[in-house]
């Protein structure tokens, strides 16, 4: 027999970032991974515009697709890894990598957005560095 899923406790101890946005884009969820990896409180983020830890010249083309997104139903991401800079509160950059999924009321009208979101910086530098050092291999062995 399986018992009741605890959801906040289940939230609160991921170790991935969990953010929730209402459908103008505001937080409405920031669980401690999320305050962990951006550095913004609880109390700091929610209620915000996601525009948080999204770079500034990466906000026209989100906010584009956010509200095609709320306006439609459909995202094009699905269960796509999608792989995006971010910025975190001291200024600093982020490469994360996240999921999306719309959340929806008991009306089937979409009330929000869920991300799961993982700081991937570090790989990132690995293979940007991996990929470095086997174009000058491969640029050396031609000669």
């Amino acid at each position: 027999m399986q018992s009741a899923i605890d959801f906040e406790q289940l939230v609160n101890a991921i170790g991935d970032a969990v953010i929730i946005s209402d459908a103008g884009g505001s937080i409405t969820l920031w669980n401690p991974a999320s305050e962990r990896m951006f550095g913004f409180t609880q109390s700091e983020a929610l209620g915000k515009s996601l525009d948080l830890i999204i770079p500034e010249r990466l906000r026209g083309r989100h906010w584009d697709g956010y509200h095609k997104t709320m306006a439609t139903g459909e995202t094009r991401y699905g269960n796509d890894v999608l792989r995006v800079p971010a910025v975190c509160k001291d200024g600093r950059a982020l490469s994360i990598a996240f999921t999306v999924a719309l959340l929806h009321s008991s009306q089937h009208e979409i009330t929000g957005i869920v991300a799961v979101i993982r700081d991937e910086t570090s790989r990132f530098q690995e293979d940007r560095l991996l990929r470095k050092r086997l174009a000058e291999l491969e640029a050396s062995a031609r000669v």
